[in-house]
């Protein structure tokens, strides 16, 4: 006999606390396999986070002018507040050119035709170049002594070269040749999680190409083009490289980014240079915060995608 009292069952020994931890952990997600999240949160917090709030410390400990002394330089200087529409008439028109001309090459790229993936190649292969070639190009070809000008000359067009690079024009076409495969190719993914069951349905109604378009097609791609909106304009607001190369620098494409480099590196004024970066960045999270906030009052249901 064990020695229990009559009645009395045996306890049973429960689960040790640290499994019960690891099950419950297991159901909200939380595992072993998180940790592959690790190297990626390492690297993001080495090159993202740190610089970051390194930059957002120094920008606040200027020579003189007190905590908030960059801030005010920034602000106080002509030069400097004129920076601010300069990178805004840059990005805004080029992020809506990409997003605007890409939905049409979208929308007549969901059907298969001769020479599809040909035109796919051409239209994506600007991807490859980069921003520093592209701008070498574009002063290849666009510039006063470039193929473009001598055909104009040539076919008796113009007498004088037509002025595309140096300026405002030259570096919103690099923004938008570099940017557009962008554009096209998350355009063309969000056409293609639409199912055109749904344009048939509207075209058994009598609905037309544009009708169906408009009232079907547009309304479930909008939230979709609102988020390429987005990625086209950090990618313009930051330019730097069309603006030194094929813009200028000193005058109508003195952008944000041209502002911190040069205070940065070629005066030398590490704080100031900060302090214009997180200025160009409080402004890039105003954008995005509220074209963010005008999408989420879009749809946001079923678009009856194929994958």
């Amino acid at each position: 006999m064990s020695g229990l009292p009559v009645g009395t069952a045996p306890a049973v020994a429960g689960p040790p606390a640290k499994a019960a931890l690891r099950h419950r952990l297991a159901e909200r997600g939380m595992d072993r396999t998180l940790l592959l999240v690790l190297p990626a949160a390492l690297a993001v917090i080495a090159l993202f986070c740190y610089p970051f709030l390194y930059g957002l410390q120094l920008s606040f400990q200027p020579a003189k002018g007190g905590v908030f002394g960059a801030y005010r330089q920034f602000f106080a200087e002509p030069f400097s507040r004129k920076s601010v529409w300069a990178t805004f008439s840059l990005a805004i028109p080029a992020s809506l050119i990409n997003v605007g001309v890409s939905v049409p090459i979208s929308y007549r790229m969901r059907r298969d035709f001769r020479g599809k993936r040909l035109l796919l190649a051409l239209l994506v292969v600007p991807i490859t170049l980069g921003t520093v070639l592209t701008a070498e190009g574009i002063l290849e070809f666009y510039g006063p002594a470039g193929w473009f000008n001598r055909t104009l000359h040539l076919l008796g067009l113009a007498d004088s070269p037509v002025q595309l690079t140096m300026n405002y024009t030259g570096v919103l076409l690099s923004l938008v040749i570099s940017g557009f495969p962008f554009a096209y190719l998350l355009t063309h993914s969000y056409l293609s999680g639409i199912h055109p069951s749904l344009e048939k349905a509207a075209a058994t109604l009598g609905a037309g190409w544009w009708q169906r378009f408009r009232y079907v097609t547009f309304p479930l791609l909008l939230p979709g083009l609102m988020t390429t909106f987005c990625l086209s304009f950090v990618m313009a607001f930051a330019v730097f490289p069309s603006a030194m190369m094929v813009g200028d620098p000193n005058g109508s494409t003195h952008v944000i980014s041209i502002e911190a480099y040069q205070a940065a590196l070629e005066r030398f004024d590490y704080a100031q240079g900060s302090a214009d970066a997180m200025i160009m960045t409080a402004l890039m999270l105003v954008v995005l915060a509220a074209v963010t906030g005008l999408r989420s009052r879009l749809y946001r249901g079923s678009t009856g995608g194929k994958g």
